[in-house]
């Protein structure tokens, strides 16, 4: 019993250290931060994955269900954050001119 209390106060204080490093983080350093630690992401779902493969009760199994639905929205967004940011940086290609009589010059 002692061990469930321990391990439940290592959860709430990982919590709190992980929202006051995430918070600390400045807007313009985020999304690349994001993109860096999707292989981060990837563990986790690997890790909640074999977790998830050997529980043995129905807390256990529903507990990992609901890990491995987290760090799959997790994943997802990560990359999609990546893929919009990485949008930013293309070049924008000019829209062509339209080709007809009037582009050369007018037809007689």
């Amino acid at each position: 019993m002692s061990s469930d209390v321990a391990l439940l106060t290592i959860f709430i204080l990982s919590c709190f250290v992980g929202f006051e490093v995430v918070s600390k983080v400045s807007t313009v350093l985020h999304t690349p931060l994001m993109s860096g630690a999707n292989a981060i992401h990837g563990i986790v779902l690997v890790g909640a994955i074999l977790v998830t493969g050997y529980a043995d009760s129905t807390v256990a199994l529903v507990l990992g269900l609901v890990a491995i639905v987290l760090a799959t929205v997790n994943l997802v967004g990560g990359f999609a954050v990546t893929d919009r940011m990485l949008e930013m940086f293309k070049v924008k290609k000019p829209p062509k001119a339209e080709s007809g009589a009037d582009s050369e010059g007018g037809a007689v």
